[in-house]
């Protein structure tokens, strides 16, 4: 994990990791503490302004990667953090809590496969209780696995992708809309595969560009209710994605270096518009959606 202050002016293309990565395979769903480098979540270098002071966030995917750095962020900006993940990723999770209740604010742990439509009901009613209401929802958690030919994506792989990265979007949203108040924030994960979408990737990319659609008309939708509907689109960003098949292992040395600023992104680069986006700072923004890409513009 970087050390570096994030705040000091710096050429983009030096920060953080530079170089691609060693091959590396983990068993789905991975750990972030065991990648090699670990990736910068933000855990040293970001720093909060207490943006987000009272607010009650739920994060989905918030062990690692992404939803790591938006965890962290929030709790540093003054919100209360439940965080959603895998049981498997439960040594990560208590590393994120941990970091949260340093900052004086509640930590919720609410583990749990999001494929599921009964724990997406269930998700939502702990978190409200747990944490006295929501505000902000990130929804960050996804499923990625890379696979050369259409041939070899079994229905399982189809139907898992979509459950986790779409159909819980859908159950998530219809089980929290009836409680949330004017100026809550909901934050979706689409990718830059969404507008790019690589050979390997067909079912994930497919999956991204629905989100997108699904973010968009739902803004539309609550937009009468004073609740805001945004998208962030990353491009390629060191998470645990990444080694647990998201890539091919052959790819791994070159990730990120096909970008204009020469590599890959770190999850601690999308801090600040995740909380830009939950704040009041965005509140005349809504149905957009805002790439991260190391200059592979959304197009």
């Amino acid at each position: 994990m970087s050390t570096k202050d994030i705040r000091k002016m710096q050429d983009p293309r030096h920060e953080f990791h530079r170089e691609g990565y060693e091959k590396q395979q983990q068993e789905a769903p991975g750990l972030q503490s065991e990648m090699k480098p670990v990736p910068d979540a933000g855990e040293e270098s970001y720093q909060g302004t207490g943006k987000l002071r009272g607010r009650k966030a739920l994060v989905t995917g918030g062990d690692s990667g992404i939803g790591r750095a938006a965890a962290i962020a929030y709790a540093r900006e003054g919100a209360d953090v439940a965080l959603n993940y895998l049981p498997e990723e439960q040594s990560d999770a208590e590393e994120v809590a941990e970091l949260v209740r340093k900052e004086g604010r509640k930590a919720v742990l609410l583990p749990g496969d999001l494929s599921d439509e009964s724990f997406c009901k269930q998700l939502i009613r702990d978190a409200l209780e747990k944490l006295g209401g929501l505000d902000i929802l990130a929804l960050v958690a996804g499923k990625q696995v890379a696979v050369e030919d259409i041939q070899d994506i079994t229905t399982e792989q189809l139907t898992k992708t979509f459950e986790v990265n779409v159909f819980s979007l859908f159950w998530i949203a219809k089980a929290v809309l009836p409680h949330l108040k004017p100026g809550a924030s909901i934050i979706t994960c689409s990718s830059i595969q969404a507008y790019q979408p690589g050979k390997n990737l067909i079912d994930y990319a497919s999956t991204k560009a629905a989100i997108i659609a699904f973010s968009r008309a739902l803004a539309k939708q609550v937009a009468s209710k004073g609740i805001r509907v945004n998208v962030v689109a990353p491009g390629p960003v060191w998470t645990p994605l990444q080694v647990t098949g998201g890539q091919l292992q052959e790819d791994l040395p070159e990730f990120g270096q096909k970008t204009p600023l020469k590599r890959a992104g770190q999850p601690v680069e999308l801090s600040g518009l995740y909380v830009f986006l939950a704040s009041q700072e965005s509140s005349f923004i809504t149905a957009e959606v805002f790439g991260v890409t190391g200059g592979m513009h959304l197009s």
